[in-house]
């Protein structure tokens, strides 16, 4: 397993997360709220998220938040075990939104680390939604080895497809990822991937698209 981001690369991580432009914005909706928002982790499932290991922080400009993993891996091959090949994470989020506001999720940017033998493949799918309504169709993108290095994945929600907290309702917000690993050309040598990079950089960024609600 890969080594936790340290605190000077976490703090940096928080500041480019800052400063990136809202997907959201650039599509013309409502500028953010001018008071700080907050992202409870209500609930984490999933064998890619033992407790403790996943963390939220949200943006200084309430343009997104960020999903940090700690112990997010998986890896076939070598001394793999036969389930180690695929791990999940559920988290049940709440998020405080100030009054008058509401808010959709108009992309978000995946980032980790992949060690695949030749011969061997990965897979990171992602989907997510508010609590009450269907979940986004999950969007799937595949790694093949060999390779070695870091790996970025940026899915965007068309502006006619967002959809947003129903005003005046506390409704829960639900993120599923999920990493899948095969066996390279050589089953004695292990390929991993992981939620995790080796220069320290934020492993999950989600944008918000903001409206005023009704009468706000």
């Amino acid at each position: 397993m890969r080594k936790a981001m340290s605190a000077s690369a976490a703090c940096l991580a928080a500041l480019a997360m800052a400063s990136t432009a809202s997907t959201a914005n650039a599509a013309g909706d409502d500028p953010p709220p001018p008071d700080k928002i907050t992202v409870e982790v209500l609930t984490v499932n999933g064998s890619g998220c033992p407790a403790g290991t996943a963390a939220v922080a949200t943006a200084s400009d309430n343009s997104g938040f960020t999903v940090t993993y700690s112990n997010y891996l998986a890896q076939a091959g070598g001394s793999s075990t036969a389930t180690d090949f695929r791990k999940n994470c559920q988290l049940n989020l709440r998020v405080h939104v100030p009054q008058g506001f509401t808010y959709a999720i108009a992309g978000a940017d995946y980032r980790g680390f992949a060690n695949l033998e030749a011969g061997a493949s990965a897979v990171e799918r992602a989907s997510y939604y508010h609590q009450g309504t269907s979940p986004t169709q999950a969007v799937t993108h595949n790694l093949k080895g060999s390779l070695v290095d870091n790996w970025e994945f940026s899915d965007r929600t068309p502006v006619t497809e967002l959809v947003y907290k129903p005003c005046g309702e506390e409704r829960n917000f639900n993120v599923n990822t999920e990493l899948r690993v095969t066996k390279g050309s050589d089953p004695s040598k292990t390929s991993f991937i992981a939620f995790d990079s080796t220069d320290g950089s934020v492993n999950t960024l989600y944008h918000f698209s903001w409206k005023r609600c009704p009468g706000a």
